[in-house]
């Protein structure tokens, strides 16, 4: 699994730097007044919320995200200030929560951690690669940098990376946890002027398989929302 994460982040790296010599010959060989694109480098961070979680399970310390990549714009009016987007992307989320995952020879248990036991952590992390689509609405021309935007769209994942882990007085845990939906999708919005943008994703899938419950019996019916701030730069 490490080797095929080096594989995906060594793309992703790749493709982000083509993108950055393709957005400078554009700039170079084609009439600014009418040829300009929001190509972009994308960075953004996040608190990432587990959203229906099972009863008497809550979230603790900070559960976050980290997210980079480009998207691609291809305007759609004669102004070009309405476009579509789409990218490609890196990004990685931790969860932290008192729902303490074992993986045992029948398969993976899960149970609330009891209030007299001792812990250090305890959470979900996940690598993912991602594909943004976007609808993308701004106040830019082709010499004005800072502008209002509102960008709305679909973002699909695939978590090629997804452990359990727990850290506890007298026990570690760490596994690759195969009760995660590998692949995820959900709604996105940003919005904001120039670099600083409101960034919200709401999941619209289960982080869990539908065939994963609690030892008390109770289906994960769990599902993301991702709430912080995206940063772009041309």
């Amino acid at each position: 699994m490490e080797i095929g994460k080096r594989i995906v982040l060594g793309i992703l790296f790749v493709f982000l730097g083509m993108q950055c010599l393709l957005a400078q010959e554009v700039e170079q060989d084609t009439i600014p007044d009418d040829k300009y694109r929001e190509d972009q480098i994308y960075i953004g961070v996040t608190y990432n919320i587990l959203q229906n979680r099972p009863r008497g399970i809550s979230q603790n310390n900070l559960s976050n995200g980290l997210h980079i990549g480009v998207i691609r714009d291809f305007p759609i009016n004669k102004k070009r200030n309405k476009a579509i987007g789409v990218g490609l992307g890196y990004s990685y989320n931790s969860y932290f929560h008192n729902l303490k995952a074992t993986e045992t020879p029948n398969g993976i248990t899960y149970e609330a951690i009891a209030s007299n036991e001792g812990f250090k952590r305890n959470k979900y992390r996940t690598h993912v690669v991602e594909l943004p689509l976007e609808f993308r609405w701004r106040t830019s021309t082709a010499s004005d940098y800072k502008f209002w935007r509102i960008y709305g769209g679909f973002k699909l994942g695939y978590i090629f990376s997804g452990v359990s882990k727990f850290v506890g007085d007298n026990e570690k845990i760490k596994f690759q946890n195969k009760d995660i939906n590998r692949f995820q999708y959900g709604l996105t919005l940003s919005a904001g002027y120039n670099t600083w943008n409101f960034h919200l994703y709401y999941g619209l899938n289960k982080l869990f398989k539908d065939t994963t419950v609690t030892t008390d019996g109770e289906q994960f019916e769990m599902n993301i929302i991702k709430v912080g701030l995206m940063f772009y730069i041309l």
